[in-house]
């Protein structure tokens, strides 16, 4: 990805360098790092980002000459215990529906079909590890550190 500055400050980013541009009418898409730098397109960096963060609009960076974007933290309307309700609630249902893939070996067993070992210790665990996942929730204390507290993702 590549931009340009113009004089009147304006930042226009390209996802593929142009083929044309000004005088040159053809190739200017196959130039050099180097030579497009002679027309001003630099490179865009994008930063890496926490579940907290945003990137705020992109800007010159004088020091390492590419554009890039500034990182700020996000604002939240919630308060701590709203977002920590919130972010409980998603981990549960991420549980529960991985309980759920053996529900129906439960209520078989209900009916008289015992179930494996395997299966009554694998819900047992899954059960524990959420109920660590949410006390560790629970024991967060701002909003950034619950934003970016990773749920687990089951496949």
């Amino acid at each position: 990805m590549k931009a340009i500055q113009d004089s009147d400050g304006k930042i226009t980013v390209f996802n593929s360098t142009p083929k044309n541009w000004g005088a040159v009418i053809c190739g200017f898409n196959t130039f050099s790092n180097e030579k497009l730098q002679t027309y001003g397109f630099y490179d865009v960096v994008r930063p890496t980002i926490k579940e907290s963060q945003e990137l705020g609009a992109i800007e010159w960076d004088a020091d390492n000459s590419v554009f890039t974007y500034p990182v700020q933290n996000k604002t939240y309307s919630q308060t701590v215990a709203e977002l920590k309700t919130q972010k409980i609630d998603n981990l549960k249902y991420i549980y529960n529906r991985e309980l759920g893939k053996t529900d129906w070996i439960i209520i078989r067993a209900q009916e008289g079909t015992a179930a494996p070992q395997s299966i009554l210790d694998s819900r047992a665990a899954l059960r524990t590890e959420c109920a660590s996942k949410e006390a560790e929730i629970n024991g967060l204390s701002t909003r950034a550190q619950i934003a970016d507290y990773q749920l687990p993702s089951f496949r």
